[in-house]
């Protein structure tokens, strides 16, 4: 595996740019969840039940999307995978 993508506790996290966003999105057995923010990396975080879904809500930290989108997984924030590119998100 790279970088970008990562595997823990049930949990595939995957990370990616578009042209856009960059995207970190992950997937469980259960359910699915994304974290986005634009490409130049210095807006709110918006959190996502898909990576192309509606916005649910937006964050300034990173740790605050990510406890919505472990909520979303019905898993704790610390079950999450996150690769190492995906590390610097949030303001």
């Amino acid at each position: 595996m790279t970088a970008r993508e990562t595997t823990a506790n049930g949990i595939t996290a995957r990370y990616r740019e578009t042209d856009d966003e960059r995207v970190l999105e992950f997937e469980s057995e259960r359910s699915t969840a994304a974290v986005a923010q634009n490409v130049e990396g210095y807006a709110m975080l918006k959190v996502r039940p898909t990576a192309d879904g509606d916005e649910l809500e937006r964050y300034y930290g990173f740790d605050m999307a990510l406890d919505h989108a472990a909520e979303l997984l019905g898993v704790s924030p610390h079950d999450l995978p996150v690769p190492e590119d995906a590390d610097d998100m949030g303001m």
